[in-house]
């Protein structure tokens, strides 16, 4: 999946797969993670929050079920 870098101390990239509704983030210091389940509106607000970190903490992580890439 092809993911863009993100101005963030916490992420450093985000990709989308609208088909399959996989949202995938690679974390600064922690490794790549797909979230499943993920609509496009939850995709889009996460770029567009000004705290791209704390808009995951808040709405993603331990709401969708996530597997680590690698």
């Amino acid at each position: 999946m092809r993911r863009r870098p993100v101005s963030s101390t916490a992420l450093a990239s985000v990709g989308y797969d609208a088909t399959r509704r996989v949202l995938e983030v690679e974390f600064r210091h922690h490794g790549i993670y797909r979230y499943l389940g993920v609509e496009s509106a939850i995709h889009r607000a996460l770029l567009d929050a000004d705290s791209k970190g704390q808009y995951f903490q808040e709405r993603i992580r331990d709401r969708y079920p996530c597997e680590r890439v690698g």
